[in-house]
């Protein structure tokens, strides 16, 4: 029987980590130019307004995701990624689900990402579509792409 999954804060310098976020911006490589790429390296994911977090079962690191405040109303989700193996497990679910509530609770009123419009990101959107996220433009710093959808949902 598998471990439960566990959600832990912090972890940026382990080097599981460092493997996991790699394998995120090397699949973001994959599927969009340089110039639309908006996902966050270890510098951008340890700044002040940004706190990442890694999902465990047992020992194995699973997947990751990260909540970005905007401004005290408007936070963002970053940096979701599910290591392949696990993909079909809830992983990405539980994050989001970890992200929603931890917006919630800081009393944001909107939560809003950007993911790809490519068919690799098709999963993706399904996944934040499940939970409410309905489609928006561009927020923050962000510009109309055509290899970027933006997201939202009304957390009041």
């Amino acid at each position: 029987m598998a471990a439960a999954m566990s959600i832990r804060e912090g972890g940026l310098d382990l080097p599981d980590v460092h493997a996991l976020l790699q394998t995120h911006l090397d699949t973001m490589a994959l599927h969009s130019p340089a110039e639309s790429r908006h996902a966050l390296d270890l510098s951008g994911l340890r700044v002040p307004e940004v706190t990442f977090w890694t999902v465990w079962e047992g020992d194995d690191l699973i997947g990751c995701g990260a909540l970005k405040e905007l401004s005290p109303e408007h936070g963002e989700i970053k940096s979701m990624h599910t290591a392949a193996a696990h993909r079909g497990k809830g992983v990405a679910g539980k994050i989001v689900e970890h992200v929603i509530a931890t917006a919630s609770a800081r009393g944001y009123s909107r939560l809003s990402l950007e993911t790809g419009s490519p068919d690799g990101f098709a999963a993706a959107r399904a996944l934040y579509e499940r939970y409410g996220f309905a489609y928006c433009g561009p927020f923050g710093d962000y510009r109309e792409d055509p290899y970027s959808v933006f997201m939202t949902l009304d957390l009041e």
